[in-house]
């Protein structure tokens, strides 16, 4: 069972509540408290690419990251024929494997990507990350927050839309770093349902660890924000954003 696999055909319908405009909006607010105004933008762990087409037509250069082939087959039907925008570059790449042709003005991470990095590997992504982001760029990614995953553990939860039922049950491992996803996916075909699974790990990260990670691979100014908010995060927050800068030697 691999993750979004089945799932990535109809991850778009089963994630309409996302407020992807909100998001970007957040981003630009982000970039001009920074002084900073990218001129191309690394969308990493970038699943069906709703951010890179919304920054595509704002205006952006974008070159799109992920894991998933099935993830970015749908990113690229999404950003076929953008009118007046430069296409994506859109590389199958995993986190730790980043390697891009040349530097990026700023890079964002939308939805928890972080939290599929297990600690140990987070060196080598910010490590990476460093190298491909330029002196004084901006590095943007938001996470569950430790709150929010553990509270989460032994829960049911459904979705469904007319061609789609999903069900999941978080479980929380005996160390408490890291919840496991077991997700039945149930696809119509015709009069007939089939039945898929896939299996999503997220590993939990405290602000204070990622901020020390940040420091050590060659990132400054770091900041914390709740949830598309200027204010910093509340103890209950659901997801968090981090920002930092990229150190100019």
């Amino acid at each position: 069972m691999s993750s979004y696999s089945f799932l990535a055909e109809f991850y778009d319908e089963l994630t309409r509540d996302v407020p992807y405009d909100r998001i970007a909006d957040f981003y630009e607010k982000v970039w001009d408290s920074y002084g900073v105004k990218p001129a191309t933008v690394l969308d990493l762990a970038c699943g069906t690419g709703s951010i890179t087409r919304i920054l595509s037509q704002r205006g952006y250069e974008l070159i799109s990251t992920d894991a998933s082939p099935e993830m970015l087959s749908v990113l690229m039907d999404k950003c076929a024929g953008l009118d007046g925008a430069v296409p994506p570059l859109v590389l199958n790449q995993s986190m730790t494997e980043l390697d891009l042709y040349d530097v990026v003005s700023a890079a964002v991470c939308t939805l928890d990507g972080i939290n599929y990095v297990p600690e140990d590997k987070l060196d080598e992504v910010f490590h990476r990350l460093r190298l491909f982001i330029e002196p004084g760029g901006v590095l943007i990614f938001d996470i569950n927050s430790p709150y929010k995953l553990l509270s989460q553990d032994g829960q049911v939860y459904i979705d469904e839309t007319e061609n789609v039922y999903c069900v999941w049950r978080p479980e929380l491992s005996v160390d408490r770093r890291m919840l496991t996803y077991g997700m039945d996916i149930f696809i119509r075909d015709g009069e007939e349902w089939l039945r898929e699974q896939e299996e999503h790990t997220e590993y939990i990260h405290s602000t204070d660890m990622l901020a020390a990670k940040l420091r050590e691979n060659g990132f400054t100014e770091i900041r914390l924000y709740g949830d598309l908010s200027e204010d910093k995060p509340k103890e209950d927050e659901q997801r968090i954003f981090i920002s930092a800068r990229r150190t100019e030697n």
